[in-house]
């Protein structure tokens, strides 16, 4: 989220910024430069009043917490919160998305029932979780715990949240929250018909997000198999005129217990504001459907090569 931190010649970007407004940034920018004069002269408040104004009023304050694996005491877990709190300069945190890497140690709940104790007083209004699998999930909700969403690794070519995941969050009510929906950008035109395997013959697998999800490809099944995938996102996307992108990001919205896809950006290089537009129009039919589902399923199980959602940042 972004906050005034009490000096009106710049703004604090908290790295708390849903992905979900980044995609806006440099247009609200834009319009705050151009109008900024207009603003004082004409409607009698400032700049930063109009910017706390928006984001007292439109934007959500999401953050992660990711502890050590340390003994979660009330006074510890309160602590770290009141840091967050301080930090986003919030009196409540709009959402608290919770990790922990170690299953072995059950602290994880001992944090979670003090996270539910905060929310209780008011200091948080909304408990997630980010990357557990469904066997903790399950514990977490037996627990009464109330959890709203795990967000996860979620695409056309790693599809586990579906086959395990989903139909626990159906029954209770927990919606996913994805990331990796475009693989780093995997998932697009730019890559469609290329062979990275020469050097400079192709696009440069030069950023952490391209070389995690070219990873997964290769578990997955490889370049080649990965290259029909495009090719059926590229007719399915040439029909309806949006991007390979656009239709990846459609498809997993539509499955069941996906309440929201984290589109990134690189502002300044990548901003992606047309195509993430273009998703809240499409409308994929039975047979972009089927032949989606028939091009993901000549991949590997990835539930069987890596494990249940998360197991990725898990396993030894």
């Amino acid at each position: 989220m972004i906050k005034h931190g009490g000096d009106q010649r710049k703004l604090i970007q908290d790295k708390a910024l849903t992905k979900r407004h980044c995609d806006h940034v440099p247009i609200f920018s834009c319009l705050l430069e151009r109008q900024m004069d207009l603003l004082k002269i004409y409607m009698g408040f400032s700049l930063i009043e109009f910017v706390e104004s928006v984001l007292q009023n439109y934007w959500n304050s999401l953050t992660k917490w990711v502890p050590p694996p340390v003994k979660m005491t009330s006074s510890y877990v309160r602590d770290s919160i009141n840091v967050s709190r301080k930090r986003m300069d919030v009196e409540s945190l709009d959402m608290l998305q919770f990790h922990w890497w170690d299953y072995s140690n059950p602290g994880y709940l001992d944090a979670l029932k003090h996270l539910t104790d905060l929310k209780e007083e008011g200091k948080i209004k909304t408990v997630a979780l980010t990357n557990f699998d469904t066997e903790r999930l399950q514990i977490i909700l037996e627990n009464e715990i109330p959890v709203v969403s795990n967000q996860v690794q979620h695409s056309l070519v790693d599809m586990r949240p579906q086959q395990r995941m989903a139909e626990l969050c159906q029954h209770t009510g927990v919606k996913l929250i994805t990331y990796g929906t475009v693989m780093g950008g995997l998932l697009s035109e730019k890559f469609l018909d290329t062979n990275i395997s020469i050097p400079f013959a192709g696009p440069a697998i030069n950023t952490p997000s391209l070389q995690k999800y070219k990873r997964m490809v290769d578990a997955w099944g490889g370049w080649s198999l990965f290259q029909g995938l495009l090719r059926t996102l590229k007719q399915v996307a040439s029909k309806h005129g949006v991007s390979i992108a656009t239709v990846g990001v459609k498809y997993i919205l539509d499955q069941p217990a996906v309440a929201g896809s984290m589109v990134g950006v690189r502002l300044g290089l990548a901003e992606h504001i047309q195509d993430t537009n273009a998703i809240f129009s499409l409308v994929l039919d039975e047979d972009d459907m089927n032949s989606i589902r028939e091009a993901t399923a000549k991949g590997k199980d990835l539930l069987k090569v890596i494990g249940d959602c998360g197991d990725e940042y898990r396993r030894a």
